[in-house]
């Protein structure tokens, strides 16, 4: 991972989304279908750094809740702009479009952003952490969503 813009943070994202049946119900199929191709863009986007995933390239099988309907996307970007450039485009967005069809509709909220040292991958147990003081909090710099975002930290120079 390397530093660039942003005075040497890069930017985290966590998601998470309840499907509306296990990974392997023919309902979600589609879904599981576009997983490869829609992560192979995300790992060529311009400004992507780093995603969670298994050796199968996604991370569907790692649950960090009591739930196993609910899967996360964890993934490291090098600014908002870059991030919201892939969620918002191509692929990405045409299934962002048909999440209705995979995903319950939740009531709380399910993303979070938040700034890191470049080169640091949290732990993602430190991710849902983020994402449980957005909910508690509203945006802050420590945890914020697409709609109300905050620069990166000022490092002083020592």
């Amino acid at each position: 991972m390397t530093a660039r813009g942003n005075g040497g943070w890069h930017l985290a994202q966590l998601n998470i989304g309840r499907m509306l049946a296990p990974i392997d119900h023919p309902l979600v199929a589609e879904f599981v279908d576009l997983l490869e191709p829609v992560n192979a863009i995300a790992d060529d986007a311009p400004g992507f750094v780093w995603r969670l995933q298994t050796e199968a390239g996604d991370a569907t099988s790692i649950h960090l809740f009591d739930d196993e309907l609910l899967l996360i996307n964890y993934s490291i970007w090098d600014s908002v702009e870059t991030l919201k450039d892939f969620v918002y485009s191509g692929e990405h967005r045409d299934a962002l479009r048909r999440r209705s069809e995979w995903f319950e509709k939740l009531d709380e909220l399910h993303t979070v952003l938040w700034w890191v040292p470049a080169g640091e991958v949290p732990p993602p147990e430190a991710a849902v952490e983020r994402l449980t003081t957005l909910r508690r909090d509203g945006p802050t710099p420590e945890a914020f969503d697409f709609k109300t975002t905050f620069p990166a930290p000022v490092t002083q120079a020592s």
